[in-house]
């Protein structure tokens, strides 16, 4: 019997039964790869269930697992949930492997159960970075394998309380015959991690490369399979590292987490304002700082604005630099459109320092001021702080978690914030002290208190 083939995208898990340059569903060229389609049967099956009604569910009582680090605990909203499944996601080199051995460390030190499994380092590799990160613990075990029969085979002999598969492109199902990587292969080998985490109460941690583009290599699918998807980023000429999470059945999405990359190993920010304001120059034009979220904490970062004479006579350069290019241009239009000034003849850059993203409304107000503090060369006050949100006809709009935003201002010395009139109508009940609180309605009225 001919065993039935199919052409499968790599990125997004399209099928089609025939070779094709360019996948129908996502646009990606050259990604359809030749498939023998097996149906599987899966060796890990739950028991039989029966409808229950809702009254009669007893809540669980596992709680969740503390890691021994707190910023970790944040992103995955509050530690690990026995018999959870966590991918963690980022570009090669980025740290995830080392994040997680620092993890099974702590774990190991508090006498609990690791499976470590490498598909891509020796175990002398794996204990060669263990030294440099201080790795001693007495129930930390190591497996160098990349079959995943053998690897559930003895994890269930093991039974421990953390398993991490490092990574899911490496191990391969000898179920199916194709090689390892693709889409089958790495479904299979997530369903199956996946069931015997949730069969044995196992906290399971996943690694994914990720492709050129910035997405989990693999089908969009692998993300539903598992309970939390962590994306690992950061700056290669930065030291810091940013963890965040964009799926969490557990917990919120969103949040963030900082780390410092050093010699021993990843060290958590615990201010990341401070650490972002740290370099920032006094008395320059052009810089503003603004008063944004991230997930469930207030942030407080650097806006950068460079607005200079074109060479480029007709065509003027408009770049930014961890903001959304299309918001920029609508801002850069409402500052012509309502304040009067022209970039006919102007090249406009804008910068997050320190290489932070940001996609907030909530900073169009800083990105406005920013440019017309370089267009007008007049500094802003160092010790002010805004936020806002700016709508086309110039005003002010009111953005949430506005209290939350003035703590964090005021803990780093900012003693004046300008804020919209919306958001300081709800806060004058609230005692901040030390702060001088300025409502705006449009943009005219902020420029015209600071310049």
């Amino acid at each position: 019997m001919k065993n039935k083939t199919a052409f499968i995208c790599q990125n997004c898990g399209f099928h089609s039964p025939k070779w094709l340059g360019r996948c129908p569903s996502c646009g990606e060229w050259s990604t359809l790869i030749e498939e023998i389609e097996e149906e599987i049967i899966a060796e890990y099956s739950f028991a039989p269930s029966k409808p229950i009604l809702y009254e009669e569910i007893k809540e669980a009582k596992k709680k969740r697992v503390k890691t021994g680090i707190e910023e970790l605990n944040r992103v995955l909203g509050g530690g690990i949930v026995p018999g959870s499944l966590v991918l963690i996601g980022g570009e090669p080199g980025i740290g995830k492997s080392t994040l997680l051995l620092q993890v099974s460390r702590d774990f190991a030190s508090r006498a609990e159960k690791v499976l470590y499994v490498s598909g891509e380092e020796s175990l002398e590799q794996i204990k060669l970075r263990g030294e440099r990160l201080g790795l001693k613990g007495e129930k930390l075990y190591l497996l160098a394998e990349t079959n995943l029969e053998r690897i559930i085979s003895q994890a269930e002999k093991l039974n421990p309380q953390i398993f991490v598969l490092d990574s899911v492109q490496s191990v391969y199902s000898s179920k199916l015959s194709s090689t390892p990587g693709t889409i089958s292969q790495v479904r299979e080998v997530t369903n199956q991690v996946f069931r015997f985490a949730k069969k044995n109460g196992v906290c399971s941690f996943l690694i994914g490369h990720i492709t050129k583009e910035g997405s989990l290599a693999g089908p969009k699918s692998l993300e539903h399979i598992v309970d939390v998807v962590l994306y690992f980023e950061g700056e290669r000429d930065h030291s810091y590292r940013v963890l965040r999470a964009l799926k969490n059945r557990f917990g919120p999405i969103s949040e963030l987490a900082i780390f410092e990359m050093g010699s021993r190993g990843l060290q958590a920010i615990s201010n990341p304002s401070a650490f972002f304001l740290k370099e920032r120059p006094t008395d320059e034009t052009g810089s503003v700082v603004v008063c944004t979220f991230r997930g469930s904490r207030p942030l407080l970062a650097e806006i950068q604005a460079l607005v200079s004479s074109t060479l480029f006579t007709g065509n003027p350069r408009r770049m930014t630099v961890g903001l959304d290019h299309f918001r920029a241009a609508m801002l850069l239009a409402i500052i012509e459109k309502k304040l009067g000034f022209s970039f006919a003849g102007e090249d406009i850059y804008l910068n997050v320092a320190g290489g932070l993203a940001i996609d907030e409304p909530a900073t169009d107000l800083g990105v406005v001021m920013a440019v017309v503090s370089c267009l007008k060369n007049k500094a802003i006050p160092p010790d002010v702080s805004v936020f806002g949100e700016v709508g086309l006809s110039g005003e002010i709009r009111s953005v949430g978690q506005p209290l939350a935003r003035l703590k964090e201002a005021s803990s780093l010395g900012f003693k004046t914030v300008i804020l919209p009139k919306g958001n300081l109508s709800h806060l004058e009940r609230e005692n901040i002290p030390g702060i001088n609180l300025m409502g705006v309605k449009n943009v005219k009225e902020a420029l015209t208190i600071i310049f």
